[in-house]
């Protein structure tokens, strides 16, 4: 019977150790899994929020996407608009000889000089047999002088060399005008005082915009050169 007590004891002593090391690891494994689950737990409230932001960030995307859209749309009709306005203004400075230059160059010639304008000539075109052409934006004739206008929206240094080069020219192109003098007349919307100085230099008298549709900005003692 001793031998039985014993080896009873011995094993409720095994299965203490072994009912002990089985709840040990089950604690193990239950934290591992309650870790696990809190993990799970975190990863999914990370990619809910993960998902929240996407969606947030797609709304702001394609409100961005709108945004381009309205500000392409709305330069797009600025380009339009611009495009007609420069339009609008090329057209007004093609007819700007007809509209401010033509009205005023009778008065100009009666002022400047004196005498009454026997003919008044706008867009004065003359083609030679070898091909060669010349445009005359405005005339004027007295029995005097003939005043030879050439119109520029702005007046630049160049725009007066090229003025000498065409009154050199003039009488080749326009023979029945050789018996008389010839002043220059150069017309601008404005101009600067270096550009005036310059066109006085160089003889010419010029005209602008001002209280009487086109006025001479000249000196007062300014005396014209007259090519012969």
């Amino acid at each position: 019977m001793a031998v039985v007590a014993e080896r009873v004891d011995r094993l409720e002593a095994a299965l203490a150790d072994f009912t002990t090391s089985v709840g040990i690891e089950f604690n193990k494994l239950y934290n591992v899994q309650i870790q696990t689950q809190k993990g799970l737990q975190r990863l999914q409230d990370e990619m809910r929020e993960f998902k929240q932001e996407m969606h947030a960030f797609k709304d702001e995307m394609h409100t961005f996407k709108d945004e381009v859209r309205a500000d392409q749309e709305a330069s797009r009709r600025e380009r339009i608009e611009m495009n007609r306005k420069w339009g609008d203004l090329a057209n007004k400075l093609g007819t700007m000889v007809e509209d401010l230059v033509y009205p005023s160059l009778a008065r100009i010639v009666k002022e400047r000089f004196g005498q009454e304008p026997r003919d008044l000539v706008v867009r004065f075109k003359r083609r030679l047999s070898d091909g060669r052409r010349e445009e005359i934006d405005a005339l004027a004739v007295t029995d005097e002088l003939i005043l030879l206008n050439s119109t520029k929206a702005t007046l630049r240094s160049a725009d007066v060399d090229g003025f000498i080069e065409q009154i050199t020219r003039f009488r080749e192109f326009f023979p029945e005008y050789a018996s008389l003098p010839v002043v220059g007349l150069l017309a601008t919307l404005s101009v600067d005082d270096s550009a005036l100085r310059y066109a006085e230099r160089s003889g010419f008298l010029v005209a602008a915009v001002g209280e009487e549709v086109m006025e001479l900005k000249n000196r007062v003692n300014f005396e014209p050169q007259r090519w012969v």
